[in-house]
């Protein structure tokens, strides 16, 4: 298999991860089993990456690295991420506004502890610092003078290295602070919301706001093109109040368009040129 393949695979196996995932948070489902659903569909998709890898012989060392610094580590964070979801909400008491908040802005000061044991590799990691990563993300190369993992003893060598793991944590913390910060506030902001802020509603057709979304993700307008689709259309859905369904079955119907695929942005463009042409008169 050569690189463009093997990163080919990679890239559709997270594409169906985040694509079942997405589907399974857009359920009714309770979030604990959300999350249980989520986690089984995230360790096939780390058995699978696996599977891949077995198949594939590194080029060099910059691609070793940049699949154990990148790659796997973005995985591997979801399945802790939403492990420690499970966890926080399976054991949540039944209590009172005041008390869940205790609970959790007592499992987010939890989060400190792996902050201050791991900050070393943290400023390493956030800085983008390079100099260390042979020693960090190169199989077979650990370096016992190094801060290792006290789990590194039972991983599988060829499919980890001294601190892949440790990029997961902090990708899945940085995901668990901003869940909890979420719940930590979740009352006030509601009522911010209702007292303060007037929505807009849309009232087109929801199949136009769709081929709008999936042009606006292409074109890569959102955070540097690094937000995720289904994280712009749960924004879309919250900031204008509006429930776009199966979008992914949406955009198959419009490529199933006879003529004029896309014609809503055929409808935007003509409508500002116009909106133009009557400003110069």
């Amino acid at each position: 298999m050569n690189r463009q393949v093997f990163r080919k695979r990679i890239d559709q196996l997270w594409k169906n991860l985040t694509m079942s995932i997405d589907q399974i948070n857009r359920s009714d489902l309770d979030i604990i089993f959300r999350a249980e659903e989520i986690l089984m569909e995230t360790d096939k998709a780390i058995r699978s990456l696996k599977a891949i890898l077995a198949q594939y012989k590194f080029l060099d060392w910059s691609d070793e690295i940049y699949f154990f610094k990148n790659t796997k580590p973005q995985f591997v964070a979801l399945y802790i991420y939403y492990s420690k979801v499970l966890s926080i909400e399976a054991a949540r008491p039944y209590a009172d506004a005041t008390a869940l908040k205790s609970y959790y802005e007592n499992e987010r000061a939890g989060l400190l502890y792996f902050y201050n044991e791991q900050k070393d590799f943290i400023s390493y990691y956030r800085r983008k610092s390079t100099y260390l990563d042979k020693k960090y993300f190169v199989r077979f190369k650990f370096d016992f003078k190094l801060k290792l993992s006290p789990e590194l003893y039972s991983y599988d060598e060829e499919f980890s290295t001294s601190h892949d793991h440790i990029v997961s944590q902090i990708l899945a913390n940085d995901l668990l602070e901003h869940y909890l910060i979420q719940k930590i506030n979740a009352e006030e902001s509601v009522e911010k919301s209702i007292a303060q802020i007037k929505n807009l509603e849309w009232t087109a057709p929801k199949v136009a706001l769709i081929e709008l979304l999936y042009s606006l993700h292409q074109t890569k307008c959102f955070n540097g093109g690094h937000a995720d689709l289904a994280e712009i259309f749960r924004w879309a859905e919250n900031a204008l109040n509006i429930n776009l369904g199966n979008y992914h079955k949406t955009l198959g119907e419009i490529r199933l368009r006879k003529t004029d695929r896309t014609k809503f942005l055929h409808l935007l463009q003509q409508n500002f040129e116009q909106y133009l042409d009557n400003l110069d008169i």
